[in-house]
């Protein structure tokens, strides 16, 4: 029992065995270095005759069998002895006086092989016994202190965060696949992210260097395209995804019922695009339709409005610029419907452009607040109303603009069974404001046009959503029953709460299932870790004290993954969450795995791509002349409706004056003649 007696006399054991240890290892010095002190003067008869009948038990022959008694003695000290726990003495130590001990100890003898006089090796000898002796005491000692539980193995509690993953291959005929290898309590093994359902939308985030292109996208794109997908991919760095696209078209056409053309919208190398009108008229069925047009312009030219929307000054120039849109779709079946007829149309004098406007039927509702500003004179309200309109379009009006504008070699229904297309639609990094805004209005009349019955399985891939105005919300809830799967490459929750608020930001990243993150931080971090939820983990906590050290153990619910993890994530290193269908189940959804990628592979395909074919040979010169027409076109126009509207006008009055002349000879010559007199009197 571990009382005050018991531990009392535990250590006059500790103390005998300790005596017992010495003892043996004096008489050996005494017996073996008896010449050395008999030549000092410290020998005595009565000490001689009790070493001598201790000799006769034979333990003192030779110089090794009393040193190994004294060390076992020794040994049994340092294991009896309980000393007071401490964290700061480390196994290595311990280790190095032990060995260095023991060896001075055992190598001590050699000393008398040497050629000096025999008390001084005898004084040598016994220095060097005893101080590996004492380096033996003292690493034992330290032993008896050592904590033989340690609880800083996983300082990070990297294991403990560990759970098992998905470690099979599931395909369907719509699924992409991630290989991957990821930690299970300090094992590596192999994995799987399969996506068998990217229709319920995947959103790619993780900042700048995580790898979202490399390791994910570029992945998503070879393998849609290897299963016969028509894709759309917005291109932020152009060209590296486009041209990555057009070398797997040409690698996976065979795959294809009806191979797919490939169609390039770029603002930058006009003789490597082609050209489309985003204001299409066969596109535009109804008011509604100018109604998005014209709120997507202004938005991707005025980001900021994303927020504002609602507001008198914001919604004005939309109406203004629905009004000018609907009034070319109407003119002569959509002759003029483009942008860049748009643009010219809008920059002529307020009097001139209301005339014509108000010719037409379903224009009079929108512009007729307008009208009545300039009829009040309010023109500083009315410059208020229409000139950020103006001033927007303004920076749109450029001839690769206008060229690439007003084009119609391709339609955006790109998932068309009949004429089925791969549309790569280029951006650049500098010169976001501008492009974006135009881009945006491509993509918001693709995704009115795609999403629709019978037709084919497409994919939409936007890297870098957040640089375009496009309301993927409805295409993402309503567009899985149409084969529509939705990639969407951001760099943070937060980066979209700055471009489309706060509340767009939460729908987007809540209603895509499929969510594969690299590394984020903040927000962006603590939703995801939210999202992924708890997994029971072990705990164990430890109690030193002087006798004794006690370790407990238990398990609780902690997070799988916690924020500050995924905002250390390294590239190539992903979590995330995948969404099953109900032909392939998934039983382990959630993944924390780096993803495999054969660099070396990668870079030799990079390198055999073809260059992107030329459209056309374009020289300024056909981009000015065709800058010019678009601007003679609408002042034809202008001249062509406001002449039309003064003969009317002219006829009008004639048709009245005739009127009332003859309205007057009808009369009789008393009655016509009181009327003259009248006029005459009332001038």
């Amino acid at each position: 029992m571990n009382t005050g007696e018991d531990a009392q006399g535990l250590r006059k054991i500790i103390d005998f065995t300790r005596l017992i240890s010495i003892a043996i290892l004096c008489m050996h010095f005494y017996i073996c270095c008896y010449a050395a002190f008999a030549a000092w003067g410290w020998t005595a008869e009565i000490v001689d005759k009790i070493i001598g009948n201790i000799a006769k038990t034979g333990l003192f022959t030779g110089l090794i069998k009393a040193k190994l008694a004294a060390l076992l003695f020794l040994g049994i000290m340092v294991l009896a002895a309980k000393g007071k726990k401490d964290e700061k003495i480390q196994k290595n130590s311990i280790a190095a006086y032990l060995l260095c001990g023991l060896l001075v100890y055992f190598l001590s003898p050699l000393v008398f092989y040497l050629s000096w006089s025999i008390p001084l090796r005898a004084g040598l000898y016994m220095l060097l016994s005893s101080i590996g002796y004492l380096l033996i005491l003292t690493g034992g000692t330290w032993l008896s202190r050592l904590i033989k539980s340690s609880l800083v193995t996983d300082v990070f509690n990297s294991d403990n965060e560990t759970f098992p993953q998905e470690e099979r291959l599931l395909e369907n005929d719509y699924s992409f696949n991630l290989p991957t290898k990821y930690n299970l309590k300090g094992k590596i093994r192999n994995g799987w992210i399969n996506c068998v359902n990217p229709f319920r939308s995947v959103l790619v985030a993780g900042s700048g260097g995580a790898g979202k292109t490399y390791f994910v996208i570029r992945h998503i794109l070879d393998q849609q395209l290897k299963k016969g997908f028509c894709l759309f991919l917005y291109d932020f760095k152009f060209d590296d995804l486009t041209k990555m696209a057009y070398n797997k078209l040409l690698k996976y056409q065979g795959n294809y019922k009806i191979k797919p053309a490939f169609y390039i919208i770029n603002f930058e190398d006009l003789n490597r695009t082609h050209r489309c009108n985003p204001l299409d008229p066969s596109g535009m069925e109804d008011i509604t339709d100018a109604i998005e047009a014209s709120r997507t312009i202004m938005m991707g030219l005025n980001r900021d409005w994303l927020k504002k929307q609602g507001d008198f000054f914001v919604e004005s120039p939309i109406n203004f610029l629905t009004a000018v849109i609907w009034y070319l779709r109407k003119y002569q079946d959509g002759k003029y419907c483009t942008l860049p007829h748009v643009i010219e149309l809008m920059q002529n004098e307020y009097e001139k452009l209301f005339k014509i406007l108000w010719e037409e039927d379903e224009v009079r509702v929108l512009i007729d607040p307008f009208i009545s500003a300039l009829r009040n004179n309010a023109q500083a309200q009315l410059e208020g109303q229409i000139a950020s309109a103006k001033i927007g379009l303004a920076r749109l009006a450029s001839p690769q603009l206008y060229y690439v504008l007003s084009g119609n070699d391709f339609t955006l229904d790109i998932n068309n069974p009949d004429e089925p297309k791969i549309v790569c639609m280029g951006n650049n990094p500098q010169k976001i404001d501008t492009y974006g805004a135009v881009l945006s209005l491509y993509v918001n009349r693709m995704l009115k046009l795609i999403n629709k019955k019978g037709k084919q399985k497409c994919s939409l891939i936007f890297d870098e959503y957040p640089t375009l105005v496009a309301n993927l919300i409805t295409t993402i809830s309503t567009g899985r029953s149409n084969l529509i799967s939705c990639t969407i490459g951001i760099q943070s929750i937060e980066q979209v709460k700055k471009e489309y608020g706060a509340e767009q930001a939460e729908i987007i990243a809540g209603i895509c299932a499929n969510v594969i993150s690299g590394q984020v931080s903040g927000d962006s971090s603590r939703k995801l870790s939210d999202t992924f939820g708890k997994i029971m983990q072990d705990r164990q906590s430890m109690s030193i004290n002087s006798n004794d050290t006690s370790i407990s153990k238990s398990t609780q619910m902690e997070s799988a993954i916690p924020a500050s993890k995924i905002a250390t994530l390294s590239s190539g290193e992903f979590v995330g969450i995948v969404a099953d269908s109900p032909d392939v189940k998934i039983k382990q959804k959630m993944f924390h795995a780096e993803i495999q990628n054969d660099h070396q592979a990668i870079k030799k395909e990079d390198e055999g791509y073809r260059r992107l074919p030329v459209v056309q040979q374009v020289t300024a010169e056909d981009v000015r002349e065709n800058y010019l027409k678009i601007k003679r076109e609408v002042e034809t126009l202008l001249k062509a409706e406001l002449q039309k509207i003064k003969d009317r006008d002219v006829g009008n009055k004639g048709a009245k004056k005739k009127k009332k002349n003859k309205m007057r000879s009808s009369l009789p010559p008393e009655k016509a003649i009181r009327q003259q007199d009248a006029k005459v009197f009332s001038r």
